[in-house]
């Protein structure tokens, strides 16, 4: 065990308060002073009218059907820009103060189970990401099966104004209330979200009770808990522990025109005196493309970093996992991906079709175990990266895969070459990476028989799930799938 563990948040409130207590009757006074909380925002609804619908790209099947329910809740308040109290540092160590304030109404959109009973006690708070002009959830989609099953709840958070302003205009008769100050202020707001979810439980839950409270955040909303852990996270204990999927190697502004313009240096780490757990996500583009090579930082007591071979910051898993409902069938359907995969993109070559949504899943029930419990999350190798020439590259299997980082079924027991690199196209398709399947000739050399397939693939994914990184659900889906294949002979 972590021996570094750090209590949840609400034990640590009754240590303090206790100890602060007892100090005061020695000195004669009852005068307590409570841990650093976030303002507690307003919240009403659950929101209703307009075209009857929650305005949100997520998943596309009836969450009825997997025993949970959504409801969508406005939150209103008065949030805090910041500005740094000395200049921002590589190093995450990051003093900011309060600037100005100013009202918003946001929204939450909350997705949890219909029966108390299931309820794992963790709320997974998702910054809802606006890369597209509107409001997306690809933490949701990405990891559904594996928050579903456990019996998370979970929120996503308009805290930026593209998402906020966006969903008004789609809905303006549902939407009319929502009014968004500026991305300077959004930092506030997420954590104003995050405190709503333990002080108004009762409305944003329906009665469910919290323990622990987690921040998730994919692409942009990465960028934006990079800056959030190192700059506002000291200021307020909200969120028991953060996962941080693709993120770049700065972080987002700290504040924006028209408030004072404030961006972060060209490299940004997480602040090495973390006092709560950081688990880190990157797939390869995220590491040479967005360059966060450069901000890799050695794991620590309350830092893990992922990086996963034969992955791409975004995925063919967005499209197949809207509709995943968790019943077995995805883990053949990506399979055949591997060896059919999507074209009609508008991108140069066909994309991605890796393994991230598992490893996202592992990394979910890791960082909650890891908030919860103080047992810290397997460490992974880093990607290789060849340094010898006028630029980083990744080092190569014979297969075309990149060697080292966290593996999968995927790139250990290949069906295709899969990178998060080489994709062209317009618009955001160099997020997308490329597949490049094998072809017969070589599937049958590589694997003799429709056996030898199954179980090298098996064995592969045992390794895996021993590890920590697959999740046993997930394990014996991808078993299945390799077995209800055609591969190999």
């Amino acid at each position: 065990m972590d021996m570094k563990y750090r209590w949840p948040r609400k034990v640590r409130q009754g240590l303090l308060t206790a100890a602060t207590l007892t100090f005061s009757l020695l000195l004669g006074t009852t005068s307590a002073v409570a841990a650093p909380a976030a303002a507690s925002p307003t919240v009403t609804g659950p929101v209703t009218g307009g075209n009857g619908a929650v305005v949100l790209q997520g998943t596309t099947f009836g969450l009825g059907s997997v025993g949970y329910t959504q409801s969508e809740f406005l939150l209103s308040g008065n949030a805090a820009s910041y500005v740094p109290e000395a200049p921002l540092d590589s190093d995450g160590r990051w003093q900011v103060t309060p600037a100005s304030t100013a009202p918003y109404t946001t929204r939450l959109v909350v997705n949890r189970p219909v029966d108390p009973a299931r309820f794992n006690g963790t709320v997974v708070v998702e910054w809802l990401n606006v890369s597209a002009g509107l409001d997306a959830a690809p933490e949701w989609i990405y990891a559904h099966n594996e928050l579903i099953r456990e019996g998370y709840a979970w929120v996503g958070v308009s805290a930026q104004a593209v998402g906020a302003n966006a969903t008004r205009t789609t809905d303006p008769v549902r939407y009319a209330a929502l009014s968004h100050p500026g991305d300077s202020y959004s930092y506030d707001i997420y954590s104003q979200a995050g405190q709503a979810v333990r002080d108004s439980a009762a409305t944003v839950l329906d009665g469910l009770r919290p323990r622990t409270v987690l921040a998730n955040g994919e692409s942009q909303s990465a960028f934006r808990l990079t800056t959030y852990i190192n700059a506002i996270h000291p200021l307020v204990s909200v969120y028991d522990g953060f996962l941080v999927h693709s993120r770049r190697d700065i972080g987002a502004p700290l504040s924006q025109a028209p408030q004072a313009d404030v961006p972060t240096p060209p490299v940004v780490r997480f602040r090495p005196d973390l006092d709560a757990p950081v688990l880190t996500v990157q797939t390869e583009n995220d590491v040479m493309t967005l360059g966060s090579l450069s901000a890799r930082q050695a794991d620590s007591s309350r830092l893990r970093l992922w990086e996963a071979a034969g992955t791409a910051h975004a995925d063919a898993y967005i499209g197949l996992g809207a509709g995943d409902d968790g019943s077995g069938t995805a883990g053949l359907q990506g399979l055949n991906a591997m060896l059919n995969p999507p074209t009609r993109t508008g991108c140069g070559s066909p994309i991605n079709t890796g393994q991230a949504h598992y490893v996202l899943d592992a990394a979910e029930h890791a960082l909650n175990r890891w908030a919860t419990t103080g047992v810290a999350p397997a460490k992974a190798p880093r990607l290789q990266v060849g340094t010898s020439g006028s630029a980083p590259v990744f080092v190569l299997d014979a297969h075309g895969n990149v060697k080292g980082g966290l593996r999968t079924p995927a790139v250990d027991v290949p069906v295709a070459t899969l990178s998060g690199l080489g994709q062209s196209g317009a618009s955001f398709c160099f997020l997308f990476g490329t597949t490049t399947p094998f072809g017969a000739e070589k599937l049958a050399t590589l694997y003799p028989s429709h056996a030898a397939f199954v179980a090298k693939w098996s064995a592969s994914t045992a390794q895996g799930a021993a590890a920590g990184f697959i999740r046993p659900a997930d394990a014996a889906e991808l078993v299945r799938a390799a077995a209800d294949s055609g591969i190999g002979g």
